[in-house]
């Protein structure tokens, strides 16, 4: 049977944990893995940095290679919808293009963010999903609507490398951030399972009108009860960064308004003053915590450049880890 990694909520606590092991002792040193002859093929629907730079890099140092493809810039643009005319200007459906490059490759990865105006169809995540029923190999969810799953991978490592690896008890904020365009909302829930996964104390931080997708919430309460974790949401962003071991800034649009910018715009121009600053740091645990963000992130936006090159910021190794943890996943998925 085809293994798929759509999002970590979807594994065992148990899998999760190995493969966060097996990142760790790779990036040590202490273990080694072949995917000599191995593809990994990528199609990216939008732009990433750290994503596709870092898939390639696991593939390379494991001995395996990578094939990038953007549809509609160098591949035929795809249609992606079901049982639809195809008279528009997309030349290949979906699904014949999962089919052709599930016999090229070993597994498949996909970033598709949430499109349209309408919430329920764009957080059915069907583009990542369609690849999955019909390519044939495991498919890889490099972004969707409502996971980024490789992210929340890393984060946990991170977690774990800073913190320690008993983190029960330990608390953990994710706080939303004012940021000029409403981005997804995959990122803060990954987060935020992941943490859960550990035993965490998680605080979710956020304005009203941004609260996350209530079945993603489910997901995330689902992890918590399992693990030993509490579940907070405040609406006061120094109260939940107060005492927190960890702080995960993330912007994301209010759902509220999905499909409707100008008034997602108007609805966050209020909230200018949810930035990441150094006062808001010295709340932390001792003043201590450390500050985590998936990148990129706009300077003097959703946090200050004090806050990003002081003794806070651990982004970079965040960053790092992405690729150590996607080397155990891809060892585990095609060895």
């Amino acid at each position: 049977m085809v293994r798929h990694f759509l999002g970590t909520d979807e594994w065992s606590d148990r899998e999760i944990l190995a493969l966060l092991e097996k990142a760790h002792a790779l990036k040590a040193g202490k273990a080694r893995g072949d995917l000599q002859g191995k593809i990994l093929g990528m199609v990216f629907f939008n732009p990433s940095l750290r994503t596709r730079t870092s898939f390639e890099a696991a593939m390379l140092r494991s001995g395996g290679d990578a094939i990038y493809l953007e549809p509609g810039k160098g591949v035929w643009a795809f249609e992606t919808r079901p049982g639809i005319v195809m008279d528009g200007k997309a030349a290949e459906h979906l699904v014949e293009a999962a089919r052709v490059l599930g016999r090229y490759v070993d597994a498949l990865g996909v970033r598709a963010f949430p499109a349209g105006e309408d919430l329920e169809e764009a957080f059915r995540d069907r583009v990542v999903r369609g690849f999955a029923e019909n390519a044939g190999v495991p498919v890889i969810n490099f972004e969707s609507a409502r996971r980024h799953p490789c992210q929340g991978l890393a984060d946990a490592m991170t977690l774990q490398e800073k913190l320690g690896r008993d983190l029960k008890g330990k608390k953990f904020t994710l706080t939303w951030t004012w940021h000029p365009n409403p981005l997804p909302t995959a990122v803060p829930v990954s987060a935020l399972i992941n943490a859960a996964r550990l035993g965490m104390d998680l605080t979710l931080a956020c304005p009203p009108g941004y609260d996350l997708y209530p079945e993603d919430m489910k997901a995330v309460e689902a992890v918590a009860a399992r693990n030993g974790a509490s579940l907070r949401i405040t609406r006061d962003m120094d109260e939940g960064l107060g005492g927190a071991h960890a702080v995960y800034a993330k912007s994301w649009g209010s759902l509220e308004d999905f499909g409707n910018p100008e008034e997602e715009r108007k609805r966050r121009a209020s909230y200018r003053s949810w930035i990441v600053d150094e006062r808001r740091m010295a709340l932390t645990g001792e003043g201590k915590g450390i500050f985590m963000h998936c990148l990129p992130v706009r300077r003097g936006v959703v946090v200050t450049e004090g806050v990003l090159e002081g003794p806070w910021s651990v982004v970079v190794d965040q960053a790092e880890n992405r690729m150590h943890a996607q080397r155990a996943l891809l060892l585990e998925l095609m060895q």
